[in-house]
């Protein structure tokens, strides 16, 4: 086993290796967006998996999202932060009262935010309730994204969210969907059929990527 000292160095390592592979990645970045919105602030809903479409959001330098506190999560943040994201760390299950009113201060201010809402360690493809009680308090929309590209060069990782990671250039579209609104007297059992909104909708966007992506990426 790797001794604390051991571990931080690994992690530094790694990090400083995938912030410049993503630096040279963002050369070859390729990505159309679809139904971006012009509303602002927004909370920007995504599965873990799609988290590259974040590269293509067109402000990235008000843009914050919440990274897990974990090795893992400190290899991402490196990179992210690289990329000109704000990073605010912390998760449902570790800083995540800290990291929530992070993020509810960001938005105040007028910046946006993007959960991965089937994070940090899922199950795939279920919205954690996390997004919905951010929505609410800060009464600022959830807007729903999908990453997808048909091509073999987006690397689909065998990992539990099914990763997703472009490679030479590869054409890529990013759709946002209509924004959310939770109302901010909502229920518990009004939240839940919010949660239970937010994951039909980026399904059914996923879908309208997949049988639309050439009219979109050409038109």
């Amino acid at each position: 086993m790797f001794r604390n000292t051991d571990k931080r160095k690994w992690v530094a390592f790694l990090s400083f290796v995938l912030k410049h592979f993503y630096a040279f990645e963002s050369l070859f970045y390729n990505c159309k967006n679809i139904n971006y919105p012009k509303q602002k602030p927004v909370i920007f809903a995504l599965w873990h998996a799609h988290q590259c479409a974040l590269y293509a959001n067109e402000d990235r330098g008000n843009l914050n999202v919440m990274i897990s506190k974990s090795n893992d999560g400190d290899i991402i943040a490196a990179a992210t932060e690289h990329m000109g994201i704000k990073v605010v760390r912390g998760s449902s299950k570790r800083s995540g009262t800290a990291a929530s009113l992070a993020l509810l201060e960001k938005l105040e201010q007028g910046e946006c935010a993007a959960i991965t809402i089937d994070g940090p360690r899922g199950p795939f493809g279920v919205v954690k309730e996390g997004v919905i009680n951010i929505a609410k308090i800060s009464q600022v929309p959830i807007v729903p994204v999908v990453w997808y590209s048909p091509s073999k060069w987006l690397l689909k990782f065998n990992t539990w969210d099914k990763f997703r990671f472009p490679l030479l250039g590869v054409k890529t579209i990013a759709v946002y969907g209509e924004p959310i609104y939770v109302a901010s007297d909502c229920s518990p059992e009004q939240a839940e059929e919010y949660r239970l909104t937010v994951e039909n909708k980026i399904k059914d966007l996923y879908k309208y990527a997949q049988d639309n992506f050439e009219e979109l990426l050409n038109n």
